[in-house]
């Protein structure tokens, strides 16, 4: 298990505010979530709490994975924009560099996953107990001299690391990617080459659809 070595804190990249939400651009490399060690403490979380005390987690990114996460400051916020989430109600899309040149325009990965337990946190196909994971992808363009592809994804279901499996199952593991990726494909970067770029969802005072943008930093 690698060591925990989060980026040094420089202030808080905030995307949106209001009196009910706010939309952060968190960093490769930070944890979402305080981990139960003492070093894991640091996380994007007890940094936005630190200077906004009413704030609450709705949803989580990966620690390897950047962009975009909303947090909740009203009691009422969170519960709404929870149910969005919860019911499939929010549009979510990723950017990611993935190995090799991916064949076609678009596609769909529909294979179930669970939690590989002895070698937590990593996560398996398993068409047996897995539970249901739906992705979509589009080909935005390739490079041949490095032998990658650049791509949209549209995860369906939140399933934990969901992207970085089916991506791996399709035989394009994420450029950079610790826990799936090997050999050349992990070291083409020091940092997991998937951000959360998009994230629309409805504003529970206004019914005013929200969508916020981040953009690639690779």
């Amino acid at each position: 298990m690698r060591a925990y070595s989060p980026p040094a804190h420089e202030g808080l990249s905030i995307l949106y505010k209001d009196e009910s939400y706010l939309v952060l651009d968190k960093p490769s490399g930070l944890l979402s979530v305080p981990g139960r060690a003492e070093e894991n403490k640091d996380s994007l979380a007890t940094r936005v709490q630190a200077e906004y005390p009413n704030a609450t987690i709705v949803h989580r990114l990966d620690m390897d994975t950047s962009g975009i996460m909303v947090m909740a400051l009203t009691k009422e916020a969170h519960r709404d924009i929870s149910r969005q989430f919860e019911h499939k109600e929010t549009d979510k899309s990723y950017t990611a560099v993935v190995w090799g040149l991916i064949e076609g325009e678009d596609g769909s990965v529909d294979l179930p996953m669970r939690c590989d337990w002895p070698n937590r946190p990593k996560q398996i196909v398993d068409h047996e107990q897995g539970k249901a994971a739906l992705t979509h992808w589009k080909c935005l363009a390739h490079d041949e001299v490095k032998n990658t592809s650049r791509i949209a994804l549209f995860p369906v279901t939140g399933r934990s690391h969901q992207l970085r499996v089916h991506m791996q199952a399709l035989g394009h593991p994420i450029i950079g990617d610790p826990f799936y990726a090997e050999g050349d494909a992990f070291e083409a970067s020091s940092r997991l080459l998937l951000h959360a770029t998009e994230l629309s969802f409805t504003h529970h005072k206004s019914d005013d659809r929200i969508k916020i943008k981040s953009n690639v930093p690779f």
